[in-house]
């Protein structure tokens, strides 16, 4: 089958020591029905303000380093290995620990996939190189 552009993207963004701020997935690979975004800070920095979403939710990913979650006035520890799951309408905001942080968030409507279970489709009569037999 030919490869589409359209149809998927592989993007490198190197080794997580060479990000540096915010990148949006958005932007890097024309996301249209989430955002994503990668994210490295030094000791100290934090996020310049606190938000919320309205109908939105958001997963934090931390991958490395780790430091503080500002939810609904509640200060709480993350580090390597974390996930914070936030809903829509809670006030939200990040700073870096001593060693940094790095994370991914993701962020989808609320309620948009009730059952993803029911989208995915097993191709067994498909294979790639490693599972077919020698």
């Amino acid at each position: 089958m030919p490869e589409s552009p359209a149809a998927f993207q592989i993007l490198d963004l190197g080794p997580l020591q060479s990000w540096e701020g915010k990148s949006f997935g958005r932007d890097l690979l024309g996301l249209s029905a989430s955002q994503v975004s990668f994210n490295r800070f030094p000791a100290g920095q934090a996020a310049p303000f606190v938000h919320d979403h309205r109908t939105h939710e958001e997963l934090y990913v931390i991958l490395q380093g780790g430091g503080l979650f500002y939810l609904d006035g509640r200060e709480l520890p993350v580090k390597e290995g974390s996930l914070v799951r936030v809903n829509p309408g809670v006030q939200r905001s990040w700073q870096a620990g001593p060693g940094g942080i790095t994370f991914i968030c993701t962020q989808t409507k609320s309620g948009s996939m009730p059952d993803p279970k029911g989208d995915g489709i097993r191709l067994p009569e498909v294979l790639p190189s490693w599972a077919k037999a020698s």
